[in-house]
């Protein structure tokens, strides 16, 4: 079913209750509400949520809001919100900021940020015990354990194939996974040699820990247009085939060749070596080696498949072959091995982790996911979310009207970032799309 134009028109707020951290009674901001945003990102740890309200003084026993609740920070925040497509977002949030922006003797104007519990509790909570085997379980551990984050929320954990032994010391509970995150390879979308890399977001569904593949290789959730055609009769004038109509759309991508080049986007050299043994290797993997088996989005890597060939070298280093960057690493061997005395003197000469056949791969796997780049403003749609796929299509530019799409910035996006806003002007939701590669499959 398409989705009319007019639901960017105001929605509505149906709850805002901020309950009292002292006596636990609420009180309701609603009636002077001027906006609200809701932001998900898969950079980000937590949901975030930015409101501005008019506060004349009579909130609370002719009080304010921040003298009669007092509102003091960590305050139990209830949230419900729906679009004008009946897609709502009930949400527990907990204020994290206060700033009053305007301070009159008839009037103040507050703007809250709210965020997520665990979000707070992750400043409090540290990672200060051994964890073996698998580093999706590691993960499960540290989000759902009483001894961690111990969340209430869905968790939605891809199964990593590789292991990985390491003590906490002391550090954050979000910090260690989005730090475990670049050590992934997943157990059903990766192969260990070839690709890496996971990201970790909150949504209002819950907390997701998804590699980079398994985010390329999804259906989209919904396809777009944008064309010059208005949509003044609710949506008949979306084409068939399309689900809803893009408002405002702009075309970007992230590919600076020297910055790429800086990064090892295409080539990186890594030098490993063993100090107990003095065993030492270079690897230099190139991408075209693992282009085959990465879950694109659109057709091609375009500066590989397309590269100057004035700029390959005649006379390459190491290996023979051409290189950006060079890392260093030391081999991970005989640290923290699993197992009584005996086990661990035998698992001493392991790998606990695989620089080779991780590193690499996971520094390649970013560093190409945000090369094409597009934003895009649609009516309010609740229903969709970071991480989320979509396709978009837009006519190719011709001097002939043929109302052919482009084929080269058309096709899959992954939802790097969704912001949904509500005001008195109407509801619209903007999203930052990225992926990996250019061409419409």
């Amino acid at each position: 079913m398409a989705i009319p134009t007019k639901a960017g028109d105001p929605s509505q707020v149906e709850v805002f209750d901020i309950f009292s951290n002292k006596t636990g009674v609420p009180v309701s901001i609603l009636g002077g509400l001027v906006e609200l945003s809701y932001s998900e990102s898969i950079m980000n740890d937590s949901i975030k949520v930015y409101a501005t309200y008019v506060d004349l003084g009579n909130s609370i026993n002719n009080k304010t809001v921040i003298e009669g609740l007092p509102l003091v920070g960590q305050e139990r925040t209830l949230l419900r919100f729906t679009d004008n497509n009946d897609n709502t977002l009930e949400l527990v949030l907990y204020v994290n900021k206060i700033t009053p922006t305007v301070n009159r003797s008839q009037k103040s104007v507050v703007s809250l940020e709210l965020v997520s519990k665990e979000y707070i509790l992750n400043e409090k909570i540290r990672i200060n015990k051994r964890f073996d085997g698998k580093i999706s379980d590691h993960i499960e551990t540290i989000l759902t354990s009483e001894d961690f984050l111990k969340t209430e929320k869905p968790v939605d954990i891809e199964e990593t194939v590789n292991n990985y032994n390491f003590i906490g010391n002391n550090k954050k509970s979000f910090y260690t996974i989005n730090w475990l995150s670049r050590k992934s390879v997943s157990a059903e979308f990766q192969v260990l040699g070839q690709s890496a890399g996971y990201f970790f977001y909150e949504t209002s569904e819950g907390f997701f820990f998804k590699s980079i593949d398994a985010l390329m290789d999804q259906d989209p959730k919904l396809k777009m247009i944008y064309n010059d055609t208005p949509d003044y009769r609710g949506g008949e004038n979306i084409p068939p085939g399309y689900d809803q109509k893009i408002l405002n759309f702009t075309r970007g991508n992230n590919v600076k060749v020297q910055d790429k080049l800086k990064m090892g986007a295409f080539t990186n050299r890594i030098v490993l070596f063993d100090p107990f043994t003095c065993y030492y290797e270079v690897r230099n993997p190139n991408i075209e080696e693992i282009e085959p088996v990465l879950k694109l989005a659109g057709k091609e890597i375009s500066l590989n498949e397309c590269r100057n060939k004035e700029f390959d070298l005649d006379v390459a280093l190491d290996n023979d072959r051409e290189f950006s960057r060079t890392q260093y690493f030391l081999l991970d061997k005989g640290t923290i091995p699993t197992g009584d005395t005996n086990q661990q003197i035998e698992k001493s000469t392991e790998e606990n982790f695989e620089y080779a056949q991780i590193s690499n791969q996971s520094m390649i796997r970013y560093n190409l996911l945000y090369s094409a780049r597009a934003t895009i403003t649609i009516a309010g749609n609740y229903s969709l979310h970071a991480g989320d796929m979509i396709l978009i299509d837009y006519p190719r530019l011709e001097t002939v009207n043929t109302r052919t799409v482009d084929e080269r910035d058309g096709g899959l996006y992954i939802i790097t970032d969704i912001c949904h806003r509500v005001d008195t002007k109407g509801t619209f939701t903007q999203c930052h799309l990225s992926r990996d590669s250019f061409g419409k499959k």
